[in-house]
């Protein structure tokens, strides 16, 4: 059994990949002073950046949990998330509104991909 883990502190690994399957922590915008839209958008990014790293895609996509500060921002959010995940490509999900670890985070991400054969 080997399970590999990236960028590791005390607290979380951002990557952690074992049996060809890759779990992400969660993921939160790159500038949490901008409204729904643009933090998704930026959320989504990091999102790509972290599975190309770690061998994968959101193509490859297994599940994701998304957390949104407040459900009147759910369609927003989802503009946003049906722009982005590729067609036929989508993965199993749940979005539930959560209390945030900061208070101008509106939104957050939890992604299990597959490894790219």
């Amino acid at each position: 059994m080997s399970i590999e883990r990236q960028e590791t502190k005390q607290r979380m690994s951002r990557i952690v990949i074992h049996n060809d399957t890759i779990y992400l922590c969660g993921q939160v915008c790159k500038d949490a002073s901008k409204g729904i839209t643009e933090q998704t958008e930026t959320m989504l990014e990091k999102v790509d950046e972290l599975l190309g790293q770690a061998g994968s895609d959101r193509e490859h996509m297994l599940s994701a949990t998304v957390y949104v500060r407040d459900m009147k921002d759910f369609t927003a959010m989802n503009e946003v998330w049906d722009a982005w995940v590729p067609e036929g490509h989508a993965p199993a999900r749940a979005c539930v509104e959560a209390r945030m670890a900061r208070p101008e985070l509106l939104v957050e991400i939890s992604v299990v991909a597959a490894v790219i054969e």
